[in-house]
Formats: structure tokens, sequence, C-alpha cells
């Protein structure tokens, strides 16, 4: 980072605007958690199409990956990331005037699609302004604009929703996405010395994603990342309003409450995990260690969820809001082995197998509680949940394992 551009000016017009961006992301992604009753009744619709529609997001956002990489090391993040956002506005609008699961899981794969580079963008964005040891903090610091977009999108969006109606606030958030694109392009400078690789062929950069791929360190760390993160979205995003719902036996707005105390935590924990891991390595405690020791808390608290022990209690949601992305720390760990010029195809590629996971693990939930028939109020009975929130703990577990396995060289910067 040049000395001469002040702390205050990249935190203001360069890293503000690009939180916008990925504020809206998760809005998206955590919204239909809130609306899903509405959906099913509009639409009559049951957990499986409940759960591929939602997950049409993750698919989109998984299959963007490969080309945003190259294009965000070839083009820079301000341009790319102002024009997807702009598919999600378009994906907003005809998931409002959707009258057929057709026309709402086209409007949701153009969100998934529009926000695609909500978080690589400004990880690149990141790069490119701050110094390597800085990323941790500062990916962390961003991602609380993450948090901040999944806390509107529980109990305020519940309020609009009983105010106005699910499609006018598809509306709203569809105005909201084009004011964050028309931020990005016109207030965002260029980083003053840095050249795109503009010049570099696209078969070349296809094959250096390629080599990514085929290097052993990516595969050390992705699976832990992929099963980790994708349990967190699929039960964050969609399916803890079923669960409190069935399982808890809450009303829908007690359900919405208890969500926005899950997203708030969501929110504190992107900062402390980041502040902390930062901590810890200035002690010398490596950011491996910290991913490893955070992600086993996780896999307790989502034991605890699986088994229904405490399936309303305030604290197992706030542990897991705090814990459930403890694995995003895997971006800055590989982005750390790699050259400069290439941590946009980096973590963009490790982005492409965590979201692509994310689909599966989203509609699989469904698929898996939809095994069991509903009950005569509509829901689903406690024993669905466990096997789906069991399932994935378990292979959560498999990949931490894989990662910890001793015999292998250590990425662990």
């Amino acid at each position: 980072m040049s000395t001469s551009v002040p702390l205050a000016f990249i935190a203001g017009r360069v890293l503000l605007p690009f939180a916008c961006g990925y504020f809206m992301s998760y809005l998206f992604r955590s919204v239909n958690a809130v609306i899903a009753p509405s959906l099913q009744q509009d639409l009559n619709i049951g957990a499986a199409d409940l759960g591929s529609l939602t997950a049409a997001y993750f698919i989109a956002f998984s299959l963007a990956q490969l080309p945003l990489g190259i294009l965000l090391d070839r083009y820079g993040p301000r341009r790319v990331q102002a024009a997807l956002l702009l598919f999600a506005a378009l994906g907003a609008a005809i998931f409002a005037l959707g009258t057929q699961f057709s026309h709402l899981f086209i409007g949701r794969t153009l969100i998934g699609l529009g926000v695609a580079g909500g978080l690589m963008s400004a990880m690149k964005t990141i790069s490119l302004w701050l110094p390597a040891e800085r990323w941790a903090l500062a990916n962390g610091v961003f991602m609380t604009a993450g948090g901040l977009g999944a806390l509107c999108a529980t109990l305020p969006v519940e309020l609009l929703v009983q105010w106005l109606d699910w499609r006018a606030v598809f509306w709203i958030l569809a105005a909201m996405v084009a004011c964050a694109s028309a931020a990005i392009f016109f207030l965002v400078p260029e980083k003053p010395g840095v050249q795109n690789a503009a010049s570099e062929p696209i078969g070349e950069q296809l094959r250096s994603c390629g080599r990514i791929l085929a290097d052993r360190r990516f595969w050390r760390i992705a699976p832990v990342s992929m099963l980790g993160m994708s349990s967190s979205m699929a039960i964050q995003g969609l399916w803890s309003g079923p669960y409190l719902r069935d399982v808890g036996g809450l009303s829908r707005f007690e359900a919405a409450e208890l969500q926005f105390a899950l997203a708030a935590a969501l929110t504190a924990g992107f900062t402390l995990v980041g502040m902390t891991a930062d901590r810890l390595q200035r002690i010398g405690i490596s950011l491996r260690i910290t991913m490893c020791a955070a992600t086993l808390i996780y896999a307790v608290d989502l034991l605890v969820l699986a088994a229904g022990w405490a399936p309303t209690h305030l604290l197992t949601w706030i542990v897991f809001g705090m814990l459930s992305n403890t694995t995003v720390l895997a971006y800055p760990i590989l982005s750390a082995q790699f050259p400069a010029q290439l941590t946009g195809r980096v973590n963009t590629l490790l982005n492409g197998v965590v979201f692509g996971f994310a689909f599966f693990a989203q509609a699989g939930l469904g698929w898996i509680i939809g095994l069991w028939p509903r009950q005569a109020n509509g829901g689903y009975p406690p024993e669905a949940y466990s096997w789906a929130f069991g399932i994935p703990l378990v292979t959560m577990l498999l990949g931490l394992l894989w990662y910890m396995a001793p015999g292998r060289d250590k990425v662990d910067k």
C-alpha cells in the first residue's frame, strides 16, 4: 500500500462502495429464509422445490467464479463488479414479477450471477490497496457488511412483508442493488500504478487456472472450506427459519426474531474472527490453527442443533452465527501461497468450489427433509432436520481431518 494514500480514503472511497455490494449479496442470499412461508403458500411448493429455488442462487454464483477471476485480474474489480450488480437488479425485478416457479427460478439465478463478485471483487481490491499482513483483518471487517445484509434479511424483511408483501420487497431490493452498482462505478478510483492483466492472453489465464486447480495446496484446504461454509449458508440462508418453526415450535414472527439474533452474531463474528486471527498471528499462532480450533467449536454447536437439544436457545444460535463462517480464513491462507497477480483467480476458484457445493447443500437439505411427510400444520418432523443437519456435520469433520492430517506440506501462512 502506498503511504501517500490515507487509510481513511481507502476505507471511504474504495472499500465502502464495495461493502454496499456485498451487503446486497448477503441480503439476497438470506432473504428466502424469512419469505419461505409466503413462497410456499403462493406457489404451493414443498421443501424440495423451495430448496432448489433458493439454491439456484448458488449454482449461478458458482459457475460465474472462473470467468470472474479472469475478469477481475484482467479489467479490475471496479468495472467488473459494477456491471455484474446490474444483473442482480434485473433478477430481483423478474423475481418480483414472477407468477410461476420457473419465473422465480430465473430471477433467483440472475441474482446469483449478479452478486457473484461481491466478496471476490472486494478481496481483489484489498489485495491491491493493503499489505498482505492486513488481509485477514480487512477481509473480516469487510465481511461485516455481509453480516449486516443477513441482519436486514430477517426481522426487517419480515416487517416489510407484513406491511407490504414479498413482491414489493424485491422491487425495493432491485432499486438498492442498482444504486450500489452506480456507487462502485462512479466513486471508486483505480489503484494508481497497478497494471491489470489485460495484456495477458486469455489462453494463458485459463492455463493458470488449470495450474491452480492442479496444485495440491488448493485441494488440501478446499474441502474444509467447502464443507464448512456450505452448511452455514444452507442453514442460515434458508433452513434456520423452517427449523425454528417445525422443531422449535415458534411462530413466524418469533422465528424471525431469533434469526435476527443469529444474523447479528454472524455480523459480529466476521469482525471478531478477523481481529482475533490478526492478533493471534502477531503472537505466532497461524491462521491454520485458528481456523481449525474455531471450526471444531462450530461443529459442536451444529451437533446440538442436529440433535434438537436446544433448538430455540439464544446462545446456540449466537455461537452458530459467530463461528459458522470461520473457514473463510481459508481465503487469505490460500492467497498467501500464490503470486499477487493471481489472487483474483485463486480466490474465485476457491469461491466457485465453495458455492458450487453450497448449491447441493441447500438443495440437498430440502431433498432430505422432503423424504418425511408433511405434518398437519404443513411443517416437517424433527427427525427430518436431525438427518438434514447431521450429514453436513459429519462431512465437514471429514474435511477438517483431511486438512489437519499429518504427512502433507503445511499450508499455514
